[in-house]
């Protein structure tokens, strides 16, 4: 299943990138005397040429952007040989490299939990399955029970593939924990190895439906822009125009109504990178609506009117997350072959905010005439 994990690894779960990120943000250099604890340690391999130590870390740290073993480094967490030291330390052949850390490190147990799931396919190679908004995917910091994982891990408990322990368990892809919608979870390793090599490649089919702020100028189009962490804040994306870094990511959009100051559009993802329609949109102008991490949890667009003010103001209670459903997945079934296609409706919280907008938007046509 080589290469579909190395798909999961591109699609981020905010449970695993805050993991690191409270680990080190923030934190002072360690007292004299305080208790550490080893969390990630390595021997130096005796052929290694002397290379900065972020530099080094970042190729044998899983997931650790350079930026974040850098924090690590400032924050006195990194210790070579038994001394703090900076990330520009150049490493050395048989260097003794740890990170510790002021607390034991977290063993995630995998605890079968009996959480209702609404399932809209399954056979013995897969299970379709719609996630509601604000259930993580699997676990990771503050988000040890009630995830994805735990209901399946006990839906499937009779199956080998469930019974591991395995935090990725039959996980080809991912949503993020406030986005709604489908995903498909494969139930034995051959149906992962089959799935996984789909997303890899990209030939599956996924269309997202989002609420975006302002309008477009083109009832369609296309963005193309790496991808990758931003400079500035380790917990956001960011898209790099040049390809000077990130992964390439292309997502095609369709305006599906226009209410003036936020639209309704459908886009159909061509890569799958982390957060990718929410930070192409963010790059575009087009925040999603309600989405915090990239500024779309305030006004925007619209005037100054108070009651203009109170009317966004009752539309983020409706949808108190970022406005992006999963609505449509498709890809060849991994024994049959045949051609899979799912949809999932807009939940309550979705249909509610757009059904407030388009009466507003009729609301404003009518004073105009």
């Amino acid at each position: 299943m080589e290469q579909g994990l190395n798909y999961i690894n591109e699609e981020w779960s905010e449970a695993d990138e805050l993991e690191f990120a409270q680990e080190t943000e923030g934190e002072e250099s360690y007292a004299e005397g305080e208790e550490r604890y080893e969390h990630f340690s390595l021997t130096v391999d005796k052929g290694q040429s002397m290379l900065r130590l972020d530099k080094f870390l970042t190729i044998h740290m899983e997931k650790c952007s350079r930026s974040r073993i850098q924090a690590a480094a400032d924050a006195g967490h990194i210790i070579v040989n038994g001394v703090a030291v900076k990330s520009n330390y150049k490493v050395k052949p048989f260097d003794q490299i740890s990170l510790m850390l002021p607390y034991p490190k977290r063993e995630v147990e995998i605890v079968p939990e009996n959480i209702p799931l609404d399932i809209l396919y399954e056979d013995d190679d897969v299970i379709v399955v719609n996630k509601a908004a604000g259930m993580c995917v699997h676990p990771g910091c503050g988000n040890y029970s009630g995830t994805l994982v735990n209901a399946l891990t006990y839906h499937l408990r009779d199956l080998p593939l469930f019974q591991k322990g395995d935090m990725r368990a039959g996980l080809v892809h991912r949503i993020d924990k406030d986005t709604s919608g489908i995903l498909v979870v494969t139930k034995n390793e051959r149906a992962g190895a089959h799935l996984g090599k789909q997303f890899y490649n990209h030939t599956t089919v996924r269309r997202y439906v989002a609420l975006v702020w302002g309008n477009f100028e083109e009832d369609e189009g296309t963005i193309t822009g790496h991808i990758g962490r931003s400079p500035k804040d380790r917990l956001q994306m960011y898209v790099f125009p040049d390809g000077s870094d990130g992964k390439h990511a292309v997502t095609h959009y369709k305006v599906l109504k226009r209410f003036g100051y936020v639209t309704l559009i459908e886009c159909r993802l061509e890569t799958g990178r982390t957060h990718q329609i929410r930070v192409h949109m963010q790059w575009q102008g087009h925040p999603l609506f309600n989405d915090a991490r990239y500024g779309g949890d305030r006004i925007l667009k619209g005037t100054t009117f108070s009651k203009y003010k109170q009317f966004v103001e009752n539309c983020f209670a409706l949808i108190p997350r970022q406005a992006l459903h999963a609505r449509c997945l498709g890809f060849i079934h991994p024994t049959t072959g045949e051609e899979m296609f799912f949809e999932s409706p807009l939940p309550e919280d979705f249909r509610s905010v757009i059904e407030k907008w388009e009466n507003y938007a009729a609301h404003a046509a009518t004073m105009a005439e």
